[in-house]
């Protein structure tokens, strides 16, 4: 089924593109969703890139050192932790910083405080896609652990909503054999297909629908892609996607569709659901040291075919 043709509204600097995508019925042949994406989308003339060399476009905030990081003029306190986020624009140790590599902008993020780069600007309907690589060192607290990154869409709200750091968003999940993952940051709410596999919750095209939400009675705020293995060997660079339209989300690794976020809300008061379909975009620091580049985005009415194929059947 073809969606219907959207509106576009700007309001206070925000791309925004009404209407809802209908959901068509998924293509899960062999069990894995078609990889191939519809001829043309690599036009350069429908971009917009997102990375300069000044880094013009973001904002910086870093959030609070381990206390195994030792910074001049920062008080720690008498067990060693250090409480207080370094904020906006404030990243002594170059958390984020870029480099030029064959003559286009690489960003840098070595990973040694917890943070975010926020886009100042706000974006509603649109297809992001990047590509991303693992660098070597890890630091605490995740020295023993997988590296781990992510690319937070639809942000509102305030800095350090979530761990002094992240605002509240939806999460691309960038961590070792865990790409395309999707985590509920500080407060919001998807629905999507999922079935259960011992303790963990994955997405499925075939399954019921599950509802992603903070609290204990639920299946919490984190949900596995579809499973599989989609990523490339450390070192080599991934192709990551995100997609919105309306509250519909879809995370794409290395071509493959492995999951989609439906019906997505701000969780507010007596747990009433606040839709969420625009926000920031924020790119984490979380322990390890990596490389973004070609990060770009342009405005959709409507998922490519490769999309609509992989969505889940609408509900009866």
């Amino acid at each position: 089924m073809k969606n219907k043709m959207l509106r576009p509204m700007l309001a206070a600097g925000l791309l925004v593109l009404t209407a809802q995508p209908t959901a068509t019925a998924a293509d899960t042949s062999a069990g894995q969703p078609r990889p191939s994406h519809p001829p043309g989308d690599s036009d350069p003339r429908t971009w917009r890139a997102l990375f300069d060399s000044n880094l013009t476009q973001w904002e910086i905030w870093i959030g609070v050192p381990h206390a195994s990081v030792v910074l001049p003029g920062v008080p720690a306190n008498a067990d060693g932790k250090k409480r207080q986020p370094l904020g906006l624009n404030n990243d002594p140790l170059k958390v984020f910083t870029t480099t030029q590599e064959d003559g286009e902008t690489l960003l840098v993020i070595n990973g040694q405080i917890y943070g975010g780069l926020t886009t100042k600007e706000s974006f509603g309907n649109f297809h992001l896609r990047t590509q991303f690589k693992w660098g070597e060192k890890k630091w605490e607290p995740r020295l023993n652990k997988p590296r781990d990154n992510g690319i937070l869409y639809h942000c509102t709200g305030p800095q350090g909503a979530y761990e002094h750091v992240w605002k509240r968003s939806l999460e691309f999940q960038v961590q070792e054999k865990d790409m395309g993952d999707y985590y509920g940051v500080a407060g919001t709410v998807a629905y999507m297909p999922a079935k259960r596999v011992l303790k963990r919750w994955f997405y499925d095209p075939t399954g019921p629908m599950i509802r992603f939400a903070p609290g204990a009675d639920g299946p919490g705020i984190h949900a596995a892609h579809l499973e599989g293995d989609f990523e490339k060997p450390n070192g080599e660079w991934n192709t990551l996607e995100v997609y919105t339209l309306g509250r519909t989300g879809v995370h794409v690794v290395n071509g493959h569709v492995v999951l989609v976020l439906q019906n997505t809300a701000n969780l507010a008061e007596g747990n009433q659901e606040e839709p969420l379909s625009a926000g920031q975009l924020q790119i984490q620091s979380e322990g390890a040291d990596c490389y973004y580049r070609r990060l770009e985005i342009k405005p959709i009415t409507q998922f490519p075919d490769f999309i609509q194929r992989a969505l889940p059947a609408a509900p009866k």
